[in-house]
C-alpha cells in the first residue's frame, strides 16, 4: 500500500502538489512575466471550494466548455464529500453538452469511475477507464489515471495489475514521490509466489513492469546463496540500466546482499529424549536424521542432547561440546527457561544463556514460540501452532471472498487460543469480529449447532403457530441465511458428530455454505464411510500429508503407528535442518518464501518463521488438494 503522503492526496489534489505540477508543466527556468489565462482555462486539478460553489459558477458562465468544467468540479467536490448521488447527478447533467476536448472526456471518465469506487463497484470503475491511446493528456491527469487503477486493483485483490499501473505511474513522478511508488511495489511482490512472478516477468509490453517481476524472482530464487543473487543481480542490471530499481536497488536486497548465511559444522540438537516426552521427540529427531540422510555431509556433524534434566544445563553442554548452530528446544516450558533473565545470585551454570554474557552465543531455532520475548539478529522459532493455523485460515477465507463466517470452537484452552486468534486477523481484514459460538461435548454440541444456525428459534415459532392454529400446520424449520461460511474448531473426535450436525441443521431453503477446519480435526485412519461423512469439508494441512508419495508412504511402512501429530513434528524436524542455511537470507527479505514439506515457510523481522498451509477437500470419500 501506498503511503500516505502519496496514496490519500487523491481525495483532494488529484495525487500532486499544485507546487509540484507547476514543475512538471512549466520547468523551473527564468519565468515571464504571467499572461491572464483564456476564460476556458479553469484548473481541473483540485476541488477545494463547496460543490455548491462551482455550481454556482457554472450558472454563470455563457461558455459551454466552462460550464462543464465547473460541473466537473463540482462532482469532484461531491466525491470529495462522500456523496455518490450528487456527484453522479453533476455528471450526469452534462454528459450530452460535453466539449469533445481529450483533458475534459477523460477528467468525466475519472469522475465517473470514483462514483462508481464509492458505492464499491470496482470492477465497472475499471471498465469506465478506458482512456483511447490517441488522447494526449497532461502530466497530472496520468497521474491521477494510473494511481486509481492501482487502487481499484488493490480493491479486488489482483496485486500483480496493482504493480502495473503502478510501474506505469512511477515514470509520471519526480524522484521523490517516486521513490516511495517503487518501494510500495517491492512490498507487494515480496509475498508473491515464484513460478507466479516468473510467469508474469515475461511480458514485453512492459519493460518497467517485467523489470520488477524479474526482480522479485531472483531475490527469491537466489537468496539463500549469495554468489548467485549477486552474478544474477548484475546480470539483471546490465539488461535493465535505466530502470529504477538498478539505480537504486530496494534497501532489503541491499541489506540480504551482505548478510552471511549459517554455514554450521557443528549443529547440535536440544530435544526431550528420555522420560515422559521422548516419545514426541523421537518423531522430530527422526525427521533431522531424514533430512540430513539424503544429502549426508561428512564435513557437518549432528549432536543431540537430552533437555529432560533442564534445558539450560543441555544448552550450555551443547555449546561446550563446540556447537555453531543449536536447533531447539522442542517445549514451551524449555524455551521459556533459556528466555527468562535469572538472578545473579543463582550459580552460573544455572543462568540462562541469554543473560549471562560470558557464555557463548550461537545462531539457534526454537521449535517453539512464546507470547512475550525479545527479538534477536540469531534467534528464530519455528512452531505447528494451533494458533497461527487459525490465523493463517483467516486469511485464507478472507482470500475466498467470505464476509459473514460463523465460527464454531470447542470450548477448552485450544478452542478459545484459536477463535481469538482467527478473530484478530479477521478483524484487521474486515474491521469486525467474526461470530463465535463454543460448544462442550455430548449433547450440548447439537444444541450450540442449532442454536447458531437460528434452528431452535425458527422451531420456536413454529410451536407458537401450531399452539395457535392447530397441529395439522405443516412447517419446515428455517436456519440463518446471512452467514456465508462455517470455520470448525474442534479436535478430530468432535468433527465426526460436528459434522453431520451442522448439515442436518441447513434448512431446506438455504444453500449449504462453505465449512472449512484445520488439521486438528483430521480423522485418524478414517474408513471412506466416515470420509464419506466429510464431503466438501475444506482443511488445512501440511502439504507433505495432503498427497501421497514414495516419501510418505516409506514414514507409512517405517512407523506405521505414528499417527499425524507425529508425522507433522517429523516434517517439522526435516524442515528444520532444511531451515538452518536460509533463515539470515529469509530474515533479511521478509517476502522471501521457502516451499518447505511443512508449508510455504518465511521469517517475520522478529525470528518467527511463518508457515502458510495447504488446503485439501473432501471430495467422494477422499481428501484431495486444492
Amino acid at each position: 500500500m501506498l503511503k500516505k503522503s502519496v496514496l490519500k492526496r487523491l481525495n483532494t489534489t488529484k495525487l500532486i502538489s499544485i507546487a509540484v505540477l507547476s514543475a512538471v508543466l512549466f520547468g523551473c527556468g527564468t519565468t515571464p512575466a504571467p499572461i491572464k489565462p483564456a476564460v476556458t482555462q479553469v484548473s481541473l486539478v483540485s476541488a477545494s471550494l463547496q460543490p455548491a460553489e462551482y455550481l454556482a459558477l457554472a450558472a454563470k458562465s455563457n461558455n459551454q466548455e466552462v460550464q462543464n468544467r465547473y460541473a466537473l468540479l463540482a462532482a469532484h467536490a461531491f466525491i470529495n464529500d462522500g456523496d455518490a448521488g450528487s456527484a453522479n447527478k453533476a455528471l450526469k447533467s452534462i454528459e450530452k453538452s460535453l466539449v469533445q476536448k481529450p483533458e475534459l472526456l477523460a477528467e468525466h471518465k475519472y469522475l465517473t469511475a470514483r462514483v462508481l469506487e464509492l458505492t464499491s463497484t470496482y470492477d465497472h470503475a475499471l471498465a469506465e477507464l478506458d482512456y483511447p491511446s490517441r488522447w494526449k493528456l497532461a502530466d497530472w491527469q496520468m497521474v491521477a489515471f494510473y494511481q486509481f487503477k492501482a487502487r481499484l486493483y488493490q480493491h479486488i485483490k489482483q496485486p500483480i495489475e496493482q504493480v502495473r499501473q503502478l510501474s506505469l505511474l512511477s515514470s509520471y513522478l519526480p524522484a521523490s514521490q517516486a521513490s516511495e511508488v517503487n518501494d510500495s511495489i517491492w512490498r507487494i511482490l515480496q509475498p508473491m509466489h515464484e513460478q507466479t512472478l516468473l510467469t508474469f516477468s515475461q511480458d514485453s509490453s512492459s519493460p518497467v513492469f517485467a523489470g520488477w517481476l524479474q526482480l522479485a524472482y531472483i531475490a527469491k530464487h537466489y537468496a539463500i546463496d549469495p554468489n548467485q543473487l549477486v552474478q544474477h543481480l548484475g546480470d539483471w542490471q546490465q539488461v535493465n540500466p535505466t530502470h529504477p530499481a538498478a539505480i537504486k536497488l530496494p534497501t532489503d536486497l541491499e541489506k540480504a546482499l551482505n548478510v552471511k548465511p549459517y554455514n554450521p559444522k557443528n549443529i547440535a540438537v536440544l530435544l526431550p529424549l528420555s522420560g515422559t516426552r521422548a516419545t514426541l521427540a523421537s518423531t522430530v529427531k527422526q525427521g533431522i536424521m531424514s533430512r540430513y540422510l539424503v544429502n549426508p555431509d561428512d564435513s557437518v556433524s549432528i549432536n543431540f542432547f537430552d533437555t529432560a534434566k533442564g534445558a539450560q544445563a543441555a544448552y550450555q553442554a551443547a555449546i561446550n561440546s563446540g556447537a555453531e548452530f543449536v536447533i531447539g528446544p522442542l517445549l514451551q516450558s524449555e524455551v521459556e527457561q533459556l528466555q527468562q533473565p535469572v538472578s545473579t545470585s543463582e550459580p552460573k551454570s544455572a543462568q540462562s544463556p541469554q543473560s549471562d554474557a560470558s557464555v557463548q552465543r550461537v545462531p539457534q531455532l526454537y521449535l517453539n514460540h512464546i507470547e512475550n520475548f525479545i527479538p534477536d539478529d540469531n534467534q528464530f522459532y519455528f512452531a505447528l501452532s494451533p494458533a497461527n493455523e487459525a490465523r493463517d485460515a483467516a486469511k485464507k477465507l478472507f482470500d475466498d471472498g467470505i464476509t459473514m463466517p460463523l465460527l464454531l470452537a470447542s470450548n477448552n484452552t485450544v478452542g478459545h487460543r484459536m477463535a481469538d486468534s482467527f478473530n484478530q486477523v479477521w478483524t484487521e481484514l474486515t474491521q469486525q469480529p467474526a461470530e463465535v459460538h463454543f460448544y462442550d461435548a455430548g449433547d450440548q454440541m447439537k444444541v450450540t449447532v442449532q442454536k447458531s444456525l437460528g434452528v431452535i428459534d425458527s422451531k420456536e415459532r413454529i410451536a407458537r403457530i401450531k399452539a395457535l392454529l392447530g397441529n395439522d400446520i405443516e412447517a419446515d424449520f428455517r436456519s440463518r441465511r446471512d452467514i456465508d461460511a462455517i470455520y470448525m474448531i474442534s479436535g478430530n473426535r468432535d468433527l465426526p458428530l460436528l459434522k453431520p450436525f451442522i448439515d442436518v441443521n441447513f434448512s431446506v431453503f438455504a444453500d449449504p455454505v462453505p465449512l472449512y477446519t484445520s488439521s486438528r480435526s483430521r480423522v485418524e485412519g478414517s474408513s471412506r464411510e466416515t470420509a464419506q461423512e466429510l464431503n466438501n469439508l475444506n482443511i488445512s494441512d501440511i502439504p507433505w500429508l495432503l498427497q501421497s508419495s514414495k516419501e510418505t508412504q516409506l514414514v507409512e511402512d517405517l512407523w506405521p503407528s505414528w499417527s499425524y501429530s507425529q508425522k507433522r513434528l517429523y516434517i517439522m524436524g526435516y524442515d528444520a535442518l532444511e531451515l538452518v542455511g536460509k533463515l539470515a537470507q529469509m530474515r533479511a527479505l521478509p517476502g522471501y518464501q521457502f516451499s518447505g514439506r511443512s508449508g510455504m515457510l518465511s521469517v517475520s523481522p522478529d525470528g518467527t518463521v511463518n508457515r502458510e498451509l495447504s488446503w485439501g477437500r473432501y471430495q467422494r470419500g477422499n481428501l484431495r488438494p486444492q
